[in-house]
């Protein structure tokens, strides 16, 4: 390796207590979920509260609905997330141990199954208050980002999800022992810091763009294009990390060491990049029905 970054000794628990012999912790992963959520809410509220950036500056939904959609998206996250991993990743274990799939706190959520809980989830929510399907989902994917963002710097600082080994200037060397088992590394071994691609991509240069088109382009007067874009630029920004993410151990084996789900003659795709297609081509369904509806 020619250059390898030291992995910062950050905590993955901000602080911990001990209360009736039980320890209590807040970790950096849930403050990410939590202030994701919040900033979030408040971009969202702010976008409501903002007449000019709706057709007959009239916005879809006002603050006080906003909260009660806040509770149908937290559970469509939570339940979509971990029936997703359940089902796209990890089906025929938790065949065999069913219980386990309510034990949130050994981990496993996918984004995939949790952006199919929270869009419908704000299917179900328009239908019940007879609100704009699209223009609610555009709202929905404004909020998104933030917590994208947060996510993946947490994913950083707990040293997971990390990428495949590299010899660029910016390879980290992870702590654990599974980052530092590398075959045909001597020494210490870098990998790509593939979180944080994911979070300039997924949420600073993604949650920037739909911002700049909400408050610059008039995207809301245009329903479905908020929507489409997110869908599409995250499908696709996803899609280029995997070529450098590791890929899940239970797609790894001698036969298939870059763990590809689908492959023919040592080329193919990875589970992610499988799901991200189906994304990318919503998007630009939606997309096109935006501008075609003009």
């Amino acid at each position: 390796m020619n250059a390898i970054l030291s992995f910062p000794d950050i905590s993955p628990e901000i602080f911990s207590v001990t209360l009736f012999g039980t320890v209590f912790a807040l970790r950096w992963y849930a403050l990410a979920y939590i202030v994701g959520i919040l900033l979030g809410w408040r971009l969202v509220v702010a976008a409501a509260r903002t007449p000019r950036l709706w057709r007959n500056e009239q916005p879809v939904m006002t603050p006080g609905k906003i909260e009660d959609l806040l509770f149908w998206v937290i559970l469509g996250v939570i339940l979509g997330g971990r029936l997703g991993y359940v089902v796209f990743y990890q089906l025929g274990y938790y065949l065999s141990n069913p219980m386990r799939v309510l034990q949130l706190w050994e981990g496993g959520m996918s984004f995939h199954g949790g952006a199919i809980g929270v869009i419908l989830a704000a299917f179900f929510f328009t239908k019940r208050y007879k609100l704009e399907t699209l223009s609610v989902g555009d709202l929905v994917a404004l909020g998104l980002a933030p917590g994208l963002f947060l996510g993946r710097i947490a994913n950083f600082i707990n040293a997971e999800l990390w990428g495949r080994p590299t010899d660029l200037p910016w390879g980290v060397a992870f702590p654990t022992q599974a980052a530092q088992y590398c075959p045909d590394i001597v020494g210490l071994c870098a990998r790509h810091p593939s979180q944080l691609y994911e979070a300039l991509l997924e949420g600073l240069v993604l949650g920037a763009v739909l911002i700049w088109l909400v408050w610059r382009r008039g995207a809301f007067k245009l329903p479905g294009l908020v929507m489409g874009v997110f869908l599409a630029g995250y499908g696709a920004a996803r899609f280029m990390v995997e070529f450098v993410r590791q890929p899940d151990a239970q797609f790894v084996s001698d036969g298939n060491p870059l763990g590809l789900a689908l492959q023919s003659g040592g080329y193919g795709l990875t589970m992610g990049q499988l799901l991200c297609i189906p994304m990318v081509l919503v998007g630009l369904f939606f997309i096109l029905r935006a501008r075609r509806s003009a």
